[in-house]
């Protein structure tokens, strides 16, 4: 694990509250760089971007987000680990740590079983898969200059990998969580690493339309085994997992309301434990999505 002083300061970077988005990676580049520096503006530090088998490769892609920013942090979540060896994952966080003054944080994942077949790999035994992935990277010699390595943090949802977070990451980035897991997270980490859950959020009071649209991002989620049996642990049944999701856990996992009420949703990460949430608005276009943020930011959702 990095230095104390170190994680505290990538905490400080970060702010309580970021913006995470897949929508930004099916536009054009020049509309990303329009939405990333509004973003900042907004009071936003940091920007979360995934990464899937027919999307931009994650690396490539904060570059152009970077690139478009002064101050915002870019942080992969994530870089799949069967998309790129180990050897380019580290050549490639530092050529961008440097290049952008330490505003770059990787986020690396095992990613889920069909996005790694579908990249002609065997998904088995991934703790142990992401804890040699870590070895190779860390015996990488980067032979460009490098004032600071970009920091790393772990895709993580149960106790073996957050364990690994904890000694081998600067922290955790858990995705499709409520805030009881993020509690249960802490308390496998620790209380000095970087915790940063992601909250879907979507600004619509009418309950059936919100549990409507919510269940259309739910569905694919409970789909894949990673997230189903990380809910079951929490203690969710399996006649709330199907059809997209009970009512009750599509409320759990998607904050659905006027913006107090996504506040209130983000201080409940907050009080249970994380550092920094990664707020995803459930929009289908960068411009849907800056009303969210704009509304949200104007609400006081970063000073959470």
């Amino acid at each position: 694990m990095p230095e104390t002083s170190e994680i505290e300061a990538l905490k400080r970077r970060l702010g309580r509250v970021g913006v995470w988005n897949a929508t930004l990676s099916r536009e054009p580049a020049s509309v990303e760089r329009e939405a990333a520096a509004e973003i900042e503006s907004l009071g936003f530090k940091a920007l979360w971007v995934g990464e899937t088998p027919n999307g931009k490769e994650s690396l490539a892609h904060a570059a152009i987000l970077l690139g478009a920013t002064s101050s915002l942090t870019v942080a992969t979540g994530i870089a799949s680990i069967w998309a790129r060896d180990p050897i380019a994952a580290a050549n490639g966080a530092s050529a961008l740590a440097e290049a952008y003054e330490g505003r770059f944080l990787l986020g690396l994942g095992v990613s889920h079983a069909p996005a790694v077949a579908a990249r002609g790999h065997d998904y088995r035994k991934p703790v142990s898969a992401m804890r040699h992935y870590l070895d190779a990277m860390d015996a990488t010699e980067y032979a460009g200059p490098l004032p600071e390595p970009a920091p790393r943090v772990l895709a993580a949802l149960r106790p073996r990998m957050l364990e690994l977070a904890a000694q081998r990451a600067s922290g955790a980035h858990p995705y499709f969580v409520p805030p009881e897991h993020t509690a249960q997270a802490r308390a496998v980490l620790g209380p000095e690493p970087l915790l940063a859950p992601e909250q879907t959020v979507l600004l619509e009071t009418d309950p059936d339309r919100a549990r409507r649209l919510a269940r259309q991002f739910t569905t694919r989620y409970l789909a894949l085994p990673n997230y189903a049996n990380n809910l079951r642990e929490l203690g969710w049944k399996d006649e709330d997992l199907t059809e997209g999701g009970s009512d009750a856990l599509v409320d759990a996992l998607v904050a659905w309301g006027d913006p107090e009420t996504i506040i209130q949703r983000v201080r409940a990460h907050l009080d249970a434990g994380a550092d920094h949430v990664c707020i995803q608005p459930l929009t289908g276009s960068a411009g849907e999505l800056l009303e969210h943020l704009r509304i949200l930011a104007h609400s006081d959702v970063v000073e959470t």
